[in-house]
């Protein structure tokens, strides 16, 4: 197959625009919907009608609609020309034959493989090829109270035992909370933190050849884990708003967030006001705020990282050669505009232009992020700090992923047995044993 290197010299654009007569029309469909992100878009699909001649038709689709508009449109031979879709989606849409698996791989193999944080490529390999084009992601992060660590001579949360031992001197309710836990199983918050503790533990529900893995050593590990931190954490139905509300509030030593977080901690956001401070607008909490990207579990020395990657995949009924034209256009020439629609949680899944440049890294840091006030990431965090959240893509993880049941592991997932269980087990209601056999069981019968 044609290999497809976008070149946007003077001489090109002249080419193109002289070749306009023949100048062909593609569809993409975009998660990215909010009315700002569909601007930039389509301010994007101008550039690339400039510098090649076609266009290119911007459709939103809501992200919980994906998957059953895209099977229709399969069944219908009327799909899309580019796919911007989740890592969920990624081998489930590979095996039913909507994406052009071939087309993917040439244009990552011509952008340059090295180039991508490996954590994002590997994400979308199936059967030798690289399924559909990484664009952006982020990594969960553990949160800290950096400067409550040093005070105290605690050791960086990088493991189960460290944060265990930062409990032990931080938990003072209700003035500190050593932590603060999703509780509440109905949130896909909870679901997200177990997966990310049971990544760093080692366990996966699922095994190499796709069965369920009735293994609890250490799956016990994230039980009694997960029960110490919802332990140190307040009463009641927990979820993402109040652990973010006692972060702020400078009431809590320690969660597990997404990077969204990373305005909000700058005092750039009126709807979730910095109230450590007096000036809700003070930068003086993410100044004493640590994050780190991997943890490790017991038994899993190397840790984890939890990683959430989006991705645009070239359809099997797309006009191929300008579909691919265009993905490489976004990932090359036009990253920084599809990096701005939200840097705070785009992370660049391609650091550079080329293997060891972080040219694109270096760009998205000076983006401004933010609601109510804007400000780069640069300005807030020191560039040690940038580079160890970024750095995580590389080593991203989620479940079923390296051995190809990233299906099976979203319909756990999504039934949500571990959420249930694990609140059963903290509340006491269940032991660690006959909690560990309750989810093989849940697992088992999905």
């Amino acid at each position: 197959m044609q290999k497809y290197k976008l070149a946007l010299s003077a001489a090109a654009v002249a080419l193109a625009m002289s070749a306009s007569a023949n100048a062909d029309t593609i569809k993409f469909w975009t998660m990215e919907i909010q009315p700002e992100r569909m601007e930039i878009q389509e301010k994007m699909a101008a550039g690339f009608k400039e510098a090649t001649g076609h266009t290119v038709e911007v459709i939103p689709v809501e992200e919980a609609e994906i998957a059953t508009r895209t099977t229709a449109a399969f069944a219908a031979g009327d799909l899309p020309d580019v796919l911007n879709h989740t890592v969920q989606h990624l081998l489930p849409f590979a095996e039913a034959g909507i994406l052009d698996t071939g087309a993917a791989t040439d244009v990552v193999n011509d952008l340059g493989v090295d180039s991508y944080a490996a954590g994002a490529v590997n994400m979308a390999k199936s059967n030798g090829e690289i399924v559909s084009v990484p664009t952006d992601g982020w990594t969960q992060l553990v949160v800290y109270r950096s400067d409550l660590f040093e005070e105290h001579g605690l050791a960086v949360p990088k493991t189960f035992a460290d944060i265990e031992a930062a409990i032990e001197k931080l938990h003072n309710p209700p003035e500190m909370y050593g932590f603060v836990a999703a509780t509440k199983i109905d949130e896909t918050y909870m679901m997200q933190l177990i997966e990310h503790i049971s990544l760093a533990a080692g366990y996966s529900p699922v095994n190499d050849d796709g069965s369920i893995n009735e293994d609890t050593s250490a799956l016990k590990e994230v039980l009694g884990f997960y029960k110490t931190i919802a332990d140190a954490s307040p009463e009641g139905e927990l979820f993402w708003k109040q652990s973010r509300e006692q972060y702020l509030d400078g009431k809590a030593a320690m969660i597990i967030w997404s990077p969204s977080l990373l305005d909000e901690l700058g005092g750039l956001r009126d709807s979730a006001p910095v109230t450590y401070a007096e000036d809700t607008t003070s930068k003086e909490l993410a100044e004493k705020t640590g994050f780190v990207t991997v943890f490790a579990g017991p038994g899993n020395d190397a840790g984890a990282a939890y990683a959430d990657v989006r991705y645009l995949g070239i359809t099997a009924d797309a006009n191929t050669d300008v579909a691919a034209e265009f993905v490489q256009y976004v990932v090359s020439e036009g990253y920084g505009d599809w990096l701005s629609q939200a840097p705070e949680g785009k992370f660049p899944v391609r650091r550079g232009d080329a293997a060891g440049s972080t040219n694109f890294e270096e760009l998205w840091a000076t983006l401004p992020v933010g609601v109510d006030r804007k400000a780069p990431l640069g300005d807030i965090y020191p560039k040690s700090v940038i580079d160890d959240i970024v750095a995580g893509l590389s080593v991203g993880d989620r479940w079923g992923v390296a051995s190809g049941n990233l299906a099976t592991a979203s319909k756990i997932v999504n039934a949500r047995v571990m959420s249930q269980v694990i609140r059963q087990f903290v509340d006491g209601e269940l032991s660690i044993d006959d909690a560990a056999a309750k989810i093989v069981e849940g697992h088992k019968a999905l």
